[in-house]
Protein backbone atom coordinates (compact mmCIF):
# COMPACT_ATOMS: atom_id res chain seq x y z
CA UNK A 1 0.00 0.00 0.00
CA UNK A 2 1.58 3.14 -0.89
CA UNK A 3 1.62 5.89 1.80
CA UNK A 4 2.67 9.61 1.62
CA UNK A 5 5.45 10.43 2.95
CA UNK A 6 5.94 13.19 6.03
CA UNK A 7 8.41 15.10 3.97
CA UNK A 8 6.00 14.96 0.79
CA UNK A 9 3.16 15.84 2.98
CA UNK A 10 4.43 18.51 4.68
CA UNK A 11 6.04 19.58 1.74
CA UNK A 12 2.29 19.77 0.13
CA UNK A 13 1.40 21.56 2.97
CA UNK A 14 3.95 23.89 3.00
CA UNK A 15 3.40 24.59 -0.60
CA UNK A 16 -0.63 25.18 -0.10
CA UNK A 17 0.35 27.88 2.81
CA UNK A 18 2.48 30.20 0.38
CA UNK A 19 -0.08 29.97 -2.00
CA UNK A 20 -2.77 30.91 0.57
CA UNK A 21 -0.23 33.29 1.48
CA UNK A 22 -0.82 35.39 -1.83
CA UNK A 23 -4.40 36.18 -0.40
CA UNK A 24 -4.25 39.71 1.03
CA UNK A 25 -5.01 40.59 4.51
CA UNK A 26 -8.43 42.09 4.95
CA UNK A 27 -6.47 45.45 6.32
CA UNK A 28 -3.35 47.25 4.99
CA UNK A 29 -2.06 49.03 7.78
CA UNK A 30 0.24 52.17 7.36
CA UNK A 31 1.95 51.72 10.91
CA UNK A 32 2.60 48.55 12.06
CA UNK A 33 0.19 47.40 14.99
CA UNK A 34 1.31 44.99 17.59
CA UNK A 35 -1.38 42.04 18.77
CA UNK A 36 -0.92 39.47 21.48
CA UNK A 37 -1.74 35.96 21.00
CA UNK A 38 -2.10 33.46 23.69
CA UNK A 39 -2.01 30.23 21.56
CA UNK A 40 -3.08 26.25 22.61
CA UNK A 41 0.18 24.19 21.96
CA UNK A 42 -0.67 21.83 19.75
CA UNK A 43 -0.16 17.52 20.27
CA UNK A 44 2.30 17.30 18.06
CA UNK A 45 5.45 19.94 16.77
CA UNK A 46 3.87 20.04 13.62
CA UNK A 47 0.72 21.84 14.60
CA UNK A 48 3.07 24.36 16.68
CA UNK A 49 4.93 24.63 13.19
CA UNK A 50 1.67 25.11 11.28
CA UNK A 51 0.97 28.14 13.98
CA UNK A 52 4.08 29.85 13.37
CA UNK A 53 3.35 29.53 9.46
CA UNK A 54 0.32 31.31 9.44
CA UNK A 55 2.14 34.25 11.65
CA UNK A 56 4.98 34.58 9.77
CA UNK A 57 2.81 34.84 6.17
CA UNK A 58 0.92 37.38 8.08
CA UNK A 59 3.29 39.47 9.22
CA UNK A 60 4.88 39.45 6.25
CA UNK A 61 1.93 40.37 4.38
CA UNK A 62 -0.21 43.08 6.38
CA UNK A 63 3.03 44.89 8.21
CA UNK A 64 1.62 44.23 11.61
CA UNK A 65 3.20 41.94 14.24
CA UNK A 66 1.77 38.98 17.00
CA UNK A 67 3.33 38.63 19.64
CA UNK A 68 2.49 35.52 20.27
CA UNK A 69 2.99 32.58 24.00
CA UNK A 70 2.23 28.90 23.10
CA UNK A 71 0.96 27.34 26.13
CA UNK A 72 -0.55 23.83 27.09
CA UNK A 73 -4.49 23.60 26.73
CA UNK A 74 -4.95 23.61 30.60
CA UNK A 75 -2.29 26.71 31.05
CA UNK A 76 -4.03 28.43 28.24
CA UNK A 77 -7.62 27.54 29.91
CA UNK A 78 -6.56 28.46 33.57
CA UNK A 79 -4.79 32.38 32.16
CA UNK A 80 -7.49 33.06 29.61
CA UNK A 81 -10.52 32.49 32.78
CA UNK A 82 -8.03 35.02 34.60
CA UNK A 83 -7.55 37.48 32.23
CA UNK A 84 -11.51 37.64 31.60
CA UNK A 85 -12.46 37.65 35.15
CA UNK A 86 -9.81 40.30 35.64
CA UNK A 87 -10.10 42.13 32.61
CA UNK A 88 -5.90 42.27 32.00
CA UNK A 89 -6.31 40.53 28.66
CA UNK A 90 -4.29 39.60 25.07
CA UNK A 91 -5.76 40.76 22.01
CA UNK A 92 -6.64 37.33 20.71
CA UNK A 93 -6.98 33.78 22.32
CA UNK A 94 -6.38 30.67 19.85
CA UNK A 95 -8.10 27.71 21.39
CA UNK A 96 -8.73 24.08 20.51
CA UNK A 97 -11.81 23.71 22.69
CA UNK A 98 -12.99 27.10 23.73
CA UNK A 99 -16.55 25.71 24.19
CA UNK A 100 -15.29 24.95 28.01
CA UNK A 101 -15.21 28.73 28.94
CA UNK A 102 -16.50 30.77 25.94
CA UNK A 103 -20.27 29.99 26.97
CA UNK A 104 -20.06 31.73 30.18
CA UNK A 105 -18.12 34.45 28.90
CA UNK A 106 -20.39 35.83 25.91
CA UNK A 107 -23.19 35.57 28.36
CA UNK A 108 -21.85 37.55 30.55
CA UNK A 109 -20.97 40.17 27.88
CA UNK A 110 -16.84 39.62 28.22
CA UNK A 111 -16.25 39.04 24.59
CA UNK A 112 -15.95 40.70 21.52
CA UNK A 113 -18.48 40.31 18.95
CA UNK A 114 -16.86 38.63 15.68
CA UNK A 115 -19.49 38.62 13.30
CA UNK A 116 -17.96 40.63 10.96
CA UNK A 117 -14.96 38.35 10.88
CA UNK A 118 -17.25 35.06 10.71
CA UNK A 119 -19.06 36.69 7.41
CA UNK A 120 -16.29 36.72 5.32
CA UNK A 121 -16.26 32.83 5.36
CA UNK A 122 -20.07 32.35 6.65
CA UNK A 123 -21.51 30.90 3.25
CA UNK A 124 -18.55 28.44 3.03
CA UNK A 125 -18.62 27.48 7.22
CA UNK A 126 -20.00 23.85 8.15
CA UNK A 127 -23.55 24.92 9.85
CA UNK A 128 -22.22 22.58 13.08
CA UNK A 129 -19.35 25.32 12.86
CA UNK A 130 -21.35 28.17 13.14
CA UNK A 131 -23.81 26.80 15.79
CA UNK A 132 -20.38 26.06 17.77
CA UNK A 133 -19.67 29.59 17.73
CA UNK A 134 -22.72 31.76 18.13
CA UNK A 135 -23.68 32.09 21.68
CA UNK A 136 -25.97 34.15 23.67
CA UNK A 137 -25.09 37.18 24.95
CA UNK A 138 -26.93 37.61 28.82
CA UNK A 139 -26.62 41.46 28.85
CA UNK A 140 -27.88 42.38 24.85
CA UNK A 141 -30.44 39.26 24.91
CA UNK A 142 -29.56 38.06 21.66
CA UNK A 143 -27.17 35.69 20.24
CA UNK A 144 -23.73 36.52 18.53
CA UNK A 145 -21.06 35.16 16.81
CA UNK A 146 -18.06 35.13 19.58
CA UNK A 147 -15.53 32.50 17.73
CA UNK A 148 -13.77 32.96 14.48
CA UNK A 149 -13.66 28.26 13.80
CA UNK A 150 -10.76 27.44 12.23
CA UNK A 151 -11.37 24.08 12.60
CA UNK A 152 -13.36 21.56 13.69
CA UNK A 153 -13.16 17.73 15.84
CA UNK A 154 -15.33 15.02 16.38
CA UNK A 155 -15.23 11.16 17.73
CA UNK A 156 -14.44 7.94 16.44
CA UNK A 157 -13.28 4.86 17.93
CA UNK A 158 -9.47 3.74 18.25
CA UNK A 159 -8.94 -0.01 18.15
CA UNK A 160 -5.70 -1.79 18.63
CA UNK A 161 -6.65 -4.13 15.31
CA UNK A 162 -3.72 -6.14 16.09
CA UNK A 163 -5.39 -7.25 19.10
CA UNK A 164 -8.36 -8.29 18.36
CA UNK A 165 -6.70 -11.22 15.46
CA UNK A 166 -4.71 -11.95 18.34
CA UNK A 167 -7.83 -12.87 20.08
CA UNK A 168 -8.91 -14.86 17.25
CA UNK A 169 -11.83 -12.46 15.83
CA UNK A 170 -12.00 -10.11 12.42
CA UNK A 171 -12.78 -6.53 13.18
CA UNK A 172 -15.30 -6.80 10.22
CA UNK A 173 -17.65 -9.33 12.17
CA UNK A 174 -17.82 -6.71 15.14
CA UNK A 175 -22.14 -5.71 14.90
CA UNK A 176 -23.22 -2.38 13.40
CA UNK A 177 -25.34 -1.26 16.49
CA UNK A 178 -24.21 0.24 19.50
CA UNK A 179 -24.19 -1.60 22.57
CA UNK A 180 -23.60 -4.91 20.24
CA UNK A 181 -20.39 -3.19 19.02
CA UNK A 182 -18.80 -2.41 22.22
CA UNK A 183 -20.07 -5.72 24.01
CA UNK A 184 -18.13 -7.12 20.69
CA UNK A 185 -14.82 -6.35 22.39
CA UNK A 186 -16.19 -7.71 25.36
CA UNK A 187 -15.06 -11.44 24.45
CA UNK A 188 -11.57 -10.15 23.33
CA UNK A 189 -10.09 -9.88 26.83
CA UNK A 190 -9.84 -13.65 28.06
CA UNK A 191 -8.41 -15.14 25.20
CA UNK A 192 -5.78 -12.43 25.33
CA UNK A 193 -5.27 -12.91 29.15
CA UNK A 194 -5.08 -16.49 28.35
CA UNK A 195 -2.33 -15.35 26.10
CA UNK A 196 -0.49 -14.14 28.38
CA UNK A 197 -1.81 -10.20 28.67
CA UNK A 198 -3.00 -10.60 32.15
CA UNK A 199 -3.54 -7.12 32.63
CA UNK A 200 -5.32 -5.83 29.82
CA UNK A 201 -8.79 -5.03 29.27
CA UNK A 202 -11.40 -4.73 27.11
CA UNK A 203 -12.87 -1.12 26.83
CA UNK A 204 -10.70 2.48 27.76
CA UNK A 205 -14.34 3.72 28.87
CA UNK A 206 -13.73 6.84 30.35
CA UNK A 207 -15.99 6.55 33.48
CA UNK A 208 -14.25 9.38 34.56
CA UNK A 209 -15.55 12.44 36.91
CA UNK A 210 -12.20 14.16 36.78
CA UNK A 211 -11.47 14.84 33.06
CA UNK A 212 -13.05 17.57 31.38
CA UNK A 213 -14.23 16.24 27.89
CA UNK A 214 -13.98 12.41 27.80
CA UNK A 215 -16.52 11.71 30.32
CA UNK A 216 -18.94 13.76 29.26
CA UNK A 217 -18.49 12.92 25.32
CA UNK A 218 -18.65 9.36 26.24
CA UNK A 219 -22.45 9.87 27.91
CA UNK A 220 -23.69 11.90 24.96
CA UNK A 221 -22.58 9.26 22.72
CA UNK A 222 -24.68 6.92 24.43
CA UNK A 223 -27.10 8.99 24.74
CA UNK A 224 -27.35 9.13 20.88
CA UNK A 225 -27.15 5.65 20.32
CA UNK A 226 -30.18 5.29 22.57
CA UNK A 227 -32.04 7.95 20.47
CA UNK A 228 -32.09 11.14 22.37
CA UNK A 229 -30.12 14.22 20.51
CA UNK A 230 -32.37 16.68 22.30
CA UNK A 231 -30.54 17.16 26.03
CA UNK A 232 -30.60 20.63 25.12
CA UNK A 233 -32.36 22.26 22.16
CA UNK A 234 -31.09 25.23 20.15
CA UNK A 235 -33.38 27.59 21.78
CA UNK A 236 -31.18 26.53 24.77
CA UNK A 237 -33.77 24.53 26.99
CA UNK A 238 -32.52 21.69 29.18
CA UNK A 239 -35.30 18.27 28.29
CA UNK A 240 -34.97 16.51 31.77
CA UNK A 241 -38.42 16.10 31.81
CA UNK A 242 -38.92 14.32 28.84
CA UNK A 243 -39.42 10.55 29.57
CA UNK A 244 -37.22 9.66 26.48
CA UNK A 245 -34.42 11.58 27.96
CA UNK A 246 -34.71 10.40 31.65
CA UNK A 247 -35.26 6.35 29.93
CA UNK A 248 -31.79 7.09 27.25
CA UNK A 249 -29.98 8.09 30.56
CA UNK A 250 -30.62 5.46 32.76
CA UNK A 251 -30.12 2.50 29.66
CA UNK A 252 -26.78 4.39 29.23
CA UNK A 253 -25.25 4.55 32.63
CA UNK A 254 -26.45 1.19 33.00
CA UNK A 255 -24.32 -0.02 30.80
CA UNK A 256 -21.38 1.73 31.60
CA UNK A 257 -21.65 1.07 35.02
CA UNK A 258 -21.91 -3.19 34.54
CA UNK A 259 -19.02 -3.08 31.96
CA UNK A 260 -16.75 -1.22 34.99
CA UNK A 261 -18.27 -3.85 37.51
CA UNK A 262 -17.83 -6.91 35.12
CA UNK A 263 -14.28 -6.14 34.97
CA UNK A 264 -13.83 -5.14 31.09
CA UNK A 265 -12.21 -1.49 32.02
CA UNK A 266 -9.36 -0.39 34.20
CA UNK A 267 -10.15 0.30 37.57
CA UNK A 268 -8.35 3.77 37.70
CA UNK A 269 -10.86 4.71 34.86
CA UNK A 270 -13.20 6.72 37.12
CA UNK A 271 -10.11 9.17 37.84
CA UNK A 272 -8.51 9.65 34.71
CA UNK A 273 -7.57 12.86 33.32
CA UNK A 274 -8.34 13.13 29.40
CA UNK A 275 -4.91 12.43 28.41
CA UNK A 276 -4.68 8.81 30.67
CA UNK A 277 -6.99 7.17 28.43
CA UNK A 278 -4.38 8.06 25.26
CA UNK A 279 -2.13 6.84 27.32
CA UNK A 280 -3.46 3.66 28.68
CA UNK A 281 -4.28 2.89 25.33
CA UNK A 282 -0.50 3.58 23.75
CA UNK A 283 0.72 0.88 26.23
CA UNK A 284 -2.24 -1.77 24.98
CA UNK A 285 -3.89 -1.53 28.58
CA UNK A 286 -7.04 -2.27 26.49
CA UNK A 287 -8.72 -2.58 22.72
CA UNK A 288 -10.65 0.20 22.49
CA UNK A 289 -10.84 3.84 23.33
CA UNK A 290 -13.55 6.31 21.81
CA UNK A 291 -12.04 9.47 21.93
CA UNK A 292 -11.70 13.25 20.21
CA UNK A 293 -9.42 13.66 16.84
CA UNK A 294 -6.79 11.65 15.57
CA UNK A 295 -4.11 12.35 18.21
CA UNK A 296 -4.17 9.31 19.70
CA UNK A 297 -3.12 7.78 16.15
CA UNK A 298 -0.89 10.54 15.29
CA UNK A 299 1.06 9.88 18.10
CA UNK A 300 2.21 6.72 17.09
CA UNK A 301 2.35 8.44 13.42
CA UNK A 302 6.48 7.89 12.97
CA UNK A 303 6.13 4.34 13.75
CA UNK A 304 5.07 3.04 10.76
CA UNK A 305 4.12 -0.39 11.56
CA UNK A 306 1.72 0.43 14.31
CA UNK A 307 0.67 3.44 12.38
CA UNK A 308 -0.15 1.60 9.33
CA UNK A 309 -0.72 -1.76 10.44
CA UNK A 310 -1.39 -2.21 13.77
CA UNK A 311 -3.94 0.43 15.03
CA UNK A 312 -7.17 1.16 13.09
CA UNK A 313 -9.76 4.29 13.52
CA UNK A 314 -13.40 3.44 13.03
CA UNK A 315 -16.43 5.63 12.64
CA UNK A 316 -19.61 5.24 14.38
CA UNK A 317 -21.51 1.94 14.11
CA UNK A 318 -25.39 2.83 13.98
CA UNK A 319 -27.81 3.63 17.40
CA UNK A 320 -29.11 0.80 18.96
CA UNK A 321 -32.32 1.29 17.07
CA UNK A 322 -30.54 1.05 13.85
CA UNK A 323 -30.63 4.89 12.53
CA UNK A 324 -27.59 6.79 12.20
CA UNK A 325 -25.58 8.36 15.04
CA UNK A 326 -24.82 12.28 14.60
CA UNK A 327 -21.14 12.65 15.44
CA UNK A 328 -20.23 15.53 18.36
CA UNK A 329 -18.40 18.27 16.79
CA UNK A 330 -16.59 20.81 18.52
CA UNK A 331 -14.74 23.56 17.01
CA UNK A 332 -11.55 25.56 17.62
CA UNK A 333 -10.39 29.04 16.67
CA UNK A 334 -9.66 32.56 18.13
CA UNK A 335 -12.06 34.54 20.13
CA UNK A 336 -11.35 38.22 20.72
CA UNK A 337 -11.48 39.55 24.93
CA UNK A 338 -13.55 42.61 25.44
CA UNK A 339 -10.67 45.28 26.33
CA UNK A 340 -8.61 43.88 23.68
CA UNK A 341 -6.26 47.07 23.10
CA UNK A 342 -5.76 46.23 19.32
CA UNK A 343 -8.68 44.36 18.25
CA UNK A 344 -8.67 45.59 15.00
CA UNK A 345 -5.35 43.47 14.28
CA UNK A 346 -6.99 40.43 16.03
CA UNK A 347 -9.74 40.43 13.80
CA UNK A 348 -7.78 41.18 10.82
CA UNK A 349 -5.14 38.36 11.71
CA UNK A 350 -8.18 35.99 11.92
CA UNK A 351 -9.93 37.18 8.81
CA UNK A 352 -6.79 36.06 7.33
CA UNK A 353 -6.43 32.60 9.13
CA UNK A 354 -10.07 31.94 7.96
CA UNK A 355 -9.51 31.90 4.81
CA UNK A 356 -9.60 28.72 3.03
CA UNK A 357 -6.32 27.96 1.31
CA UNK A 358 -4.86 29.13 4.62
CA UNK A 359 -7.17 27.33 6.89
CA UNK A 360 -6.31 24.05 4.56
CA UNK A 361 -2.74 24.46 4.56
CA UNK A 362 -2.35 25.03 8.23
CA UNK A 363 -4.36 21.86 9.74
CA UNK A 364 -2.84 19.56 6.96
CA UNK A 365 0.77 20.63 8.16
CA UNK A 366 -0.24 19.77 11.81
CA UNK A 367 -1.26 15.81 9.94
CA UNK A 368 -4.73 16.60 9.97
CA UNK A 369 -5.93 15.99 13.87
CA UNK A 370 -8.09 19.04 12.95
CA UNK A 371 -10.18 19.07 9.89
CA UNK A 372 -10.91 22.57 8.37
CA UNK A 373 -14.48 24.19 9.29
CA UNK A 374 -15.25 24.50 5.54
CA UNK A 375 -16.18 21.00 4.15
CA UNK A 376 -15.75 22.00 0.58
CA UNK A 377 -12.04 21.60 1.17
CA UNK A 378 -12.27 18.27 2.48
CA UNK A 379 -13.47 17.21 -0.44
CA UNK A 380 -11.83 19.24 -2.88
CA UNK A 381 -8.50 18.42 -1.84
CA UNK A 382 -7.40 14.56 -2.16
CA UNK A 383 -5.11 14.94 1.22
CA UNK A 384 -8.20 14.50 3.46
CA UNK A 385 -10.00 11.44 1.99
CA UNK A 386 -6.47 9.91 1.20
CA UNK A 387 -6.67 6.11 0.70
CA UNK A 388 -3.49 5.46 1.78
CA UNK A 389 -3.97 6.46 5.27
CA UNK A 390 -5.06 3.81 7.00
CA UNK A 391 -6.88 6.91 9.33
CA UNK A 392 -7.59 9.69 8.25
CA UNK A 393 -10.44 9.12 5.84
CA UNK A 394 -12.79 7.41 8.66
CA UNK A 395 -11.99 9.99 10.74
CA UNK A 396 -12.99 12.74 8.06
CA UNK A 397 -15.97 10.48 6.75
CA UNK A 398 -17.42 10.87 9.74
CA UNK A 399 -17.36 14.60 9.56
CA UNK A 400 -19.07 14.78 6.59
CA UNK A 401 -21.56 12.72 7.66
CA UNK A 402 -24.28 13.73 10.43
CA UNK A 403 -23.23 16.38 13.27
CA UNK A 404 -24.10 18.41 16.04
CA UNK A 405 -22.41 20.71 17.81
CA UNK A 406 -21.73 20.20 21.97
CA UNK A 407 -24.43 21.32 23.67
CA UNK A 408 -22.48 24.70 25.44
CA UNK A 409 -22.95 26.61 22.13
CA UNK A 410 -26.87 26.46 23.22
CA UNK A 411 -26.88 27.25 26.61
CA UNK A 412 -23.65 28.07 28.93
CA UNK A 413 -25.58 25.98 31.83
CA UNK A 414 -24.29 22.94 30.15
CA UNK A 415 -21.16 24.20 30.09
CA UNK A 416 -21.15 23.96 34.13
CA UNK A 417 -23.07 20.59 33.61
CA UNK A 418 -19.84 19.29 32.36
CA UNK A 419 -17.28 20.87 34.69
CA UNK A 420 -19.64 19.31 37.81
CA UNK A 421 -19.34 15.99 35.72
CA UNK A 422 -22.79 15.17 36.48
CA UNK A 423 -23.31 12.43 34.16
CA UNK A 424 -20.11 10.19 34.92
CA UNK A 425 -21.01 11.23 38.48
CA UNK A 426 -24.33 9.43 37.71
CA UNK A 427 -21.94 6.11 37.06
CA UNK A 428 -19.94 6.88 40.05
CA UNK A 429 -23.24 6.80 41.52
CA UNK A 430 -23.72 3.42 40.87
CA UNK A 431 -20.34 2.09 41.09
CA UNK A 432 -19.41 3.35 44.49
CA UNK A 433 -22.19 4.44 46.08
CA UNK A 434 -24.68 1.33 45.27
CA UNK A 435 -27.02 3.77 43.82
CA UNK A 436 -29.77 2.35 41.66
CA UNK A 437 -29.53 3.89 37.77
CA UNK A 438 -32.90 5.16 37.99
CA UNK A 439 -32.09 7.12 41.45
CA UNK A 440 -28.67 8.22 40.11
CA UNK A 441 -30.11 9.91 37.02
CA UNK A 442 -32.96 11.74 39.23
CA UNK A 443 -29.86 12.87 41.18
CA UNK A 444 -28.23 14.23 37.84
CA UNK A 445 -31.50 15.93 36.79
CA UNK A 446 -31.90 17.34 39.73
CA UNK A 447 -28.77 19.36 40.12
CA UNK A 448 -28.45 19.90 35.85
CA UNK A 449 -32.32 21.92 36.32
CA UNK A 450 -30.82 24.12 39.48
CA UNK A 451 -27.93 25.09 37.09
CA UNK A 452 -29.96 25.80 34.40
CA UNK A 453 -32.70 28.35 36.32
CA UNK A 454 -29.29 30.53 36.51
CA UNK A 455 -29.67 31.34 33.07
CA UNK A 456 -32.84 32.45 31.08
CA UNK A 457 -33.18 33.54 27.95
CA UNK A 458 -35.56 36.88 26.52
Amino acid sequence: MHRMSRRSMLASSVGLAAAGALSRPYIANAAATTATVWQVQGFFPEEDEAFRKVVADYEKLSGNKIDYSIMPFMALNQKAVSALTSGDVPDLVFHDAPDTILPQFAWNDTLMDVTDVVETQKSKLSQTALDASNYYNGAKKARGFYLCPVKQACVPFHIWGDLVEKAGFKLSDAPKTWDAYWDFFKQLQKPLRDKGMRKVYSLGLQVTTVGPNDGNNLFVGFMLANGFSNIVSSDGKLHTDDPAMREAAIKSITWMAAAYNGGYVPQEALSWNDADDNNGFHEKLFVMDFDGTLSTELAMFKDKKVYMEDMVTMGLPAGNDGKPIPAQVGAGGGFIPKGAKNFEVAKDYMKYFMQPEVMNANLKQGLGRWVPSIPQLMKDDAFWLDPSDPHRPVYVREMLGPTIPIYNAYNPAYGQVQAEQLWMQSVADIIKNGMTAQAAVDKAFRRAEAIFTKFTFG
